[in-house]
């Protein structure tokens, strides 16, 4: 019993771990670029986003922890929703790097794609195993709907600047 609980914590903090990495190590690009962005009306303050994003972390690391437990651990049934959720958690970890470390929304609007993509993959694949674990990603899946948008909106109201040219 002590064993399940502690893997239940580690599946459920193991997203934070990327999350807050991401957080630390492109802090201080918040304040002095992405404040100076143009945005639309709709985007959250930025006070909302470190608790959406432990909202959603903890969801997601939980409900990978109940799919992990249903197929009773790392099995061959396991590699395909697990891998998928994997590949998915790289892509949420990769973005803050792409957005705010190199400041290149196109790549960053690319990574978000292509996360919107395997996030519903791994729903889906995640529907027939477990389907509370599947809901646990819906509030996920709406935020990324609207990360998504905002980076789109971003990517087209904020033209990168050539090399050489000055603001």
């Amino acid at each position: 019993q002590a064993r399940m609980w502690a893997y239940a914590v580690g599946f459920t903090v193991l997203p934070h771990v990327g999350g807050f990495l991401g957080w630390l190590i492109n802090r201080k690009e918040i304040p002095l670029w992405y404040e100076k962005l143009k945005k639309p009306s709709w985007c959250p303050p930025r006070k909302i986003f470190p608790v959406a994003w432990t909202v959603l972390y903890t969801g997601m690391g939980y409900a990978s922890y109940l799919v992990w437990n249903d197929l009773g651990g790392c099995s061959s049934k396991a590699v395909v929703p697990l891998g998928l959720y994997g590949a998915q958690l790289a892509l949420n970890w990769l973005w803050p790097p792409f957005f705010f470390g190199a400041r290149n929304l196109r790549l960053a609007l690319i990574d978000i794609l292509c996360l919107d993509g395997l996030v519903i993959g791994t729903m889906c694949s995640w529907y027939h195993i477990n389907k509370i674990a599947m809901l646990l990603m819906v509030p996920y899946l709406g935020w990324l709907a609207m990360a998504t948008c905002l980076t789109i909106h971003i990517w087209k109201d904020n033209p990168e600047q050539k090399p050489g040219k000055s603001e």
